[in-house]
């Protein structure tokens, strides 16, 4: 018999339809029925390619005798924190009022209003050292409600308005040079000296952290700091997280990057493929490409969510065991699943990474797979009504609707991609998307229809925040000559939340990197030609710049006509020029007099 979560979106819910749990997925039916039977909601939260989330579902989940307990005492409700991440950020914030140890699956007790009374994460079937049996939790919890419950209200309401007034963020003046240099030596001073990375275990490869060390202000103003970037990728490449086939896992268990967490994110891959670009590392760069190519991706082009880190082998769930396997040894075996969930900014992530990657190492087909996710992206992950939403499985929109960390997110892709491809209508599209964002989006309408406290989306980890993706947007957007509102974007961004990033830099990477990029004017290298693999183009792709942009006069022309101030009057300009072209070499926006010889073309900044 399966429950209400079988005809979901989801692949994490779909798992779960078989539970003798009464589940409901979330929304409103779920709420409705708490207060119609007067009892508080569990809402679980989790994701399909969760280790954890596995064994509590085998453990409990499954369990017809915890099934009863759930039924009777709760309405029970289902979420993919990867479908809705506005919803998981509001509950694992109320989370943190009850314990340090957040996580997934994210275990939260709440009243028919579903104002958190108490929350925690994973719980075994049985007491299992300081953890209590979670048969015990449902127990106690469900006492709490019924013999104390004017207590556990008081206690959801304080939850709420602490979070309401932690909402709040004061401006403050954009970080200066020494400030940026002092926060990436804040960093630095984490590095672990022996195994490379930083803190202790579990270690996570904090994608976001390293590009704020490889900004081109960073490595000026504080090498040393900068340097640990480079000794991270090095360490990590070289370690038990790097799989053989060139995708990374999730987390290293241990300090020396052994015993990874064996799930494989696109987040996490998309973003150390540029690292690695950035790093000049190759040969990382073609293995994470490659991952992303023939294991992330789905028909339809788009790149699905995450590889799992438990298969069957020999009959049995085995966690690792695919991976631990050489190469050839894996070929006779069925490899994990892959949640297929073409997530809109995710992908956003990928398209930007694999654009960048393919004009750089001259590499067509990564350029090609980053215009057909994008083409997928813009066409199913779409309401009724046109606007974008969170993600879309085989084809088919999820309802929940985009972020603006999602909308930002692509936006910036597609200006990666515009670049590479020399068209103009990535640019056009992403444009009309940053303006979506800037203008504000609606939040998850059952958060805020029901007064639950929204968690803002303000801290970096491993992936950027709503702001530090719409301040990135905004900035590329602008170095393409967008106009200077999109650099406004950014500074007010950036200025939102500057005070609490130089104060917890760790956890601010992506909205650093923005602060740093902002105070150093852009190198803009634009090449008009029609030999776009010729050797003007090639020395423009080596030169270090932050866009370096390879188009035909017919195409510069299309920038130029779209508002992209960097193009106008290039195509003009080059039309007495040979075959070769003309290189424009730029410094915020102002021009040196064009060449058409490689070696006129300085390699440096």
């Amino acid at each position: 018999m399966t429950n209400r979560l079988a005809d979901t979106l989801s692949p994490y819910l779909r798992a779960h339809a078989d539970n003798p749990v009464d589940w409901y997925p979330w929304g409103d039916e779920a709420f409705a029925e708490a207060e119609r039977r007067d009892v508080p909601l569990l809402i679980s939260i989790g994701y399909s390619t969760c280790h954890w989330c596995h064994v509590m579902a085998r453990e409990s989940f499954a369990d017809p005798a915890i099934a009863a307990l759930i039924d009777e005492g709760f309405v029970a409700v289902k979420v993919d924190r990867e479908e809705h991440p506005e919803v998981d950020a509001a509950y694992m914030a109320a989370a943190s009022a009850f314990t340090q140890n957040l996580g997934w699956p994210l275990t939260v007790f709440t009243t028919p209003r579903g104002r958190t009374f108490y929350a925690g994460t994973y719980w075994p079937p049985l007491a299992r050292g300081p953890m209590p049996a979670f048969r015990d939790v449902l127990a106690a919890v469900r006492e709490a409600w019924t013999e104390r419950r004017e207590q556990a209200e008081e206690s959801a309401d304080a939850v709420t308005e602490a979070l309401r007034q932690a909402a709040a963020s004061t401006p403050s003046d954009l970080p200066d040079a020494a400030a940026i240099a002092a926060a990436a030596r804040a960093i630095a001073a984490r590095e672990d000296s022996v195994h490379g990375g930083f803190g202790g275990a579990p270690k996570f490869p904090v994608a976001t952290t390293l590009s704020f060390l490889q900004a081109p202000l960073v490595e000026r103003e504080a090498p040393d700091a900068a340097a640990a970037a480079a000794r991270a990728l090095a360490a990590m490449t070289a370690s038990d997280l790097h799989d053989d086939d060139g995708g990374f896992f999730r987390y290293a268990t241990q300090r020396d990057w052994s015993v990874p967490h064996y799930e494989r994110m696109l987040t996490d891959n998309a973003q150390l493929l540029d690292i690695a670009l950035a790093a000049r590392d190759e040969a990382t760069a073609r293995g994470v490409a490659a991952f992303l190519l023939t294991t992330l991706r789905r028909e339809g082009g788009g790149f699905g969510a995450a590889q799992d880190s438990e298969s069957w082998i020999d009959g049995v769930r085995d966690e690792g065991g695919f991976y631990l396997r050489p190469m050839e040894q894996r070929r006779g075996l069925e490899p994990p699943a892959v949640d297929g969930k073409v997530i809109t900014g995710w992908n956003g992530l990928a398209i930007a990474a694999l654009a960048r990657a393919g004009a750089a190492l001259s590499e067509p087909g990564w350029i090609a797979a980053a215009a057909a996710a994008a083409d997928q992206v813009l066409h199913v992950n779409r309401d009724p009504r046109g606007l974008l939403v969170r993600a879309s499985l085989d084809g088919s929109a999820s309802p929940a609707a985009a972020t603006t960390a999602d909308v930002a997110l692509l936006a910036d892709g597609l200006l990666a991609l515009a670049v590479a491809t020399g068209e103009a209508r990535w640019a056009v599209e992403a444009r009309s998307l940053l303006d979506l964002a800037v203008a504000g989006l609606e939040g998850d309408p059952l958060l805020a229809a029901r007064g639950i406290a929204a968690a803002p989306d303000q801290t970096d980890g491993d992936l950027p925040s709503a702001s530090a993706a719409l301040a990135h947007a905004g900035l590329t957007a602008w170095r393409l000559g967008a106009g200077d509102r999109y650099r406004a974007v950014a500074e007010e961004a950036v200025r939102a939340h500057a005070a609490a990033a130089v104060g917890q830099p760790f956890a601010h990477g992506s909205l650093l990197r923005v602060a740093a990029d902002l105070l150093d004017g852009p190198r803009q290298i634009v090449v008009v030609t029609d030999e776009p693999d010729g050797a003007l183009a090639a020395a423009a792709r080596g030169a270090e710049a932050d866009v370096v942009a390879i188009v035909s006069p017919a195409q510069a022309r299309a920038f130029a006509d779209a508002g992209f101030e960097l193009f106008e009057g290039k195509a003009d300009a080059s039309g007495s020029a040979d075959a070769a072209g003309l290189a424009f070499d730029c410094r915020s926006f102002v021009c040196r007099l064009p060449v058409s010889d490689p070696a006129e073309l300085p390699r440096e900044r």
